[in-house]
């Protein structure tokens, strides 16, 4: 596609016409000054020599005042003016432009004769003019000057500025990349997100997103902003979809030309950073890579974050660093600027499943196939806490799968191991609230998410079911089946009601209430 060339010029022509039609008189000013770019524009050119032929100064100068016009124009204009203001005895208007403008400054500076010529026709108490016009009279003098302003200034069409934007928009829309009756944020280049009032659970299956017969998502996460949904899949694909559509988002350039964001090996994890710029993503291999989500460009290659496969990965409040649990039984902090490993959190027997920093960046918590929690100093890297969640009614303990932060309390998490109970606990291990399936055998919960405002958690089971308890009553209040094959996890929007699932059966599928 040929690109546009857009002159610079132009686009401070647009700016001063904005500024014209708001009345920012000084800004426009400015702008003018400093740029040295003149919008010389007229409502009508029509209007502007009919004012000028008619005498009408008082609706032409404040128009002129806009304008960059030649000297010898301007002081053909002026001592007009003050010709006419003498005959129509006007005489204190007419003293108050020749003493008082910069235009007749100029000339009594540069053309002194000229000057005091008008200063002596002032000066009389009559007015004569033949003497006046010289050989010439007042009409076509007027009809002169008018002609040769006409020639300097052009007629565009108002609002060019908010006509232009309007037109943007109405193309995205065009194009899909804006859902129609959107509120956009112009300033951010975002669509503003609409917010839901209540969390409320799904019921409703919105959309199906198909993967290949080969592959399948390992991970989805939608973006602190709710912009984006990314998927990261097992052929090592990271791919960013407008879930409104259910489609590839192809306002991101690089995936209109399908240059993905890819790893060699699958890919078992991602996240965000809070603002939704940056995307980490783990690999089988116990790879990094951070990318700029916008570009799809690679910001940093963690070659060895970890000597196995990267189970999760997120990032610190502030983006400087990631931390990472890994199949090699170790969480670790690395830092985005140096790459390096700053620190190592050892301690579990089993693979690290998932790790989460508190609220408040002081804590990291780990989830592990040993069974435990453990609470650490994110300093220090000390240990400050191990526990283990209940076990399966069945007997024996279970793998714990993940750990969220509570939106309710900043001092509870909640926490899903491999059996049909889900907790709510304290940092210290104790049990809060309990939310449970009821079901011996074959319900395990294999991931967990939490709504927004922490009104419900959300687990996926081994049957297959999608369990949604509500806080306030502690009960399981909806179930259903949701995918063909094992579920592998699920995601929840951050201000909508929108669930993500995604399974084995090489789909991931959108709900709503």
């Amino acid at each position: 596609m040929s690109t546009l060339e857009i002159e610079a010029r132009d686009v401070i022509k647009i700016v001063l016409q904005f500024c014209k039609e708001n009345s920012l008189h000084q800004t426009f000013q400015t702008l003018q000054g400093e740029c040295q770019v003149s919008l010389n524009t007229v409502d009508s050119v029509e209007t502007f020599v009919a004012d000028i032929n008619s005498g009408r100064w008082d609706a032409v100068l404040p128009q002129v005042a806009q304008l960059k016009l030649s000297r010898n124009k301007l002081e053909d204009l002026y001592e007009q003016i003050v010709l006419e203001m003498i005959e129509l005895r006007e005489v204190e208007t007419a003293r108050s432009i020749l003493r008082n403008t910069q235009v007749m400054g100029v000339m009594k500076q540069e053309q002194p004769e000229r000057y005091l010529r008008l200063e002596h026709l002032h000066a009389r108490t009559y007015f004569d003019p033949n003497e006046a016009y010289q050989d010439s009279t007042k009409e076509k003098r007027r009809a002169q000057i008018a002609q040769a302003l006409a020639a300097e200034v052009t007629v565009v069409p108002p609002s060019r500025l908010m006509a232009l934007i309007g037109q943007a928009l109405k193309w995205q829309q065009h194009q899909g990349l804006l859902p129609p009756g959107t509120q956009f944020d112009l300033f951010r280049g975002t669509a503003a997100m609409k917010q839901d009032v209540d969390d409320l659970y799904p019921t409703t299956l919105q959309h199906t997103i198909k993967f290949g017969t080969k592959s399948h998502a390992e991970c989805a996460r939608f973006s602190p902003d709710g912009q984006f949904l990314v998927s990261t899949s097992f052929d090592g694909f990271i791919e960013v979809w407008d879930y409104i559509s259910g489609k590839l988002k192809k306002d991101l350039q690089y995936q209109a030309d399908e240059a993905f964001m890819l790893h060699d090996d699958p890919v078992l994890c991602a996240d965000f950073s809070r603002d939704s710029e940056m995307l980490a993503s783990g690999d089988q291999c116990g790879k990094i890579k951070v990318w700029r989500i916008r570009t799809g460009q690679c910001l940093r290659r963690l070659e060895h974050a970890h000597s196995k496969g990267v189970t999760s990965v997120t990032f610190s409040r502030d983006g400087s660093q990631i931390l990472s649990t890994s199949f090699d039984s170790t969480a670790r902090i690395h830092g985005l600027k140096s790459g390096k490993l700053l620190k190592e959190f050892r301690g579990h027997s089993s693979y690290v499943n998932n790790a989460i920093f508190t609220s408040d960046g002081a804590r990291v918590i780990t989830a592990s196939s040993d069974c435990t929690v453990k609470v650490w100093d994110s300093k220090t890297a000390d240990c400050l806490q191990t526990f283990k969640p209940p076990p399966p009614l069945r007997g024996g303990d279970a793998s714990v799968n993940s750990v969220h932060l509570f939106p309710k309390s900043n001092d509870h998490i909640v926490v899903c191991n491999k059996t049909s109970s889900i907790y709510i606990m304290t940092l210290q291990g104790q049990v809060v609230k309990s939310f449970s399936s009821g079901k011996r055998e074959g319900g395990d919960f294999m991931a967990a998410c939490v709504s927004p405002k922490g009104e419900w958690i959300y687990c996926v089971g081994e049957d297959r079911n999608l369990y949604c308890f509500s806080y306030q009553s502690g009960k399981l209040e909806h179930l259903m089946k949701i995918h063909e094959k094992d579920v592998i996890g699920l995601a929840h929007h951050p201000h909508r009601n929108l669930l993500a699932t995604f399974g084995e059966d090489c789909t991931m599928k959108l709900w709503k209430p």
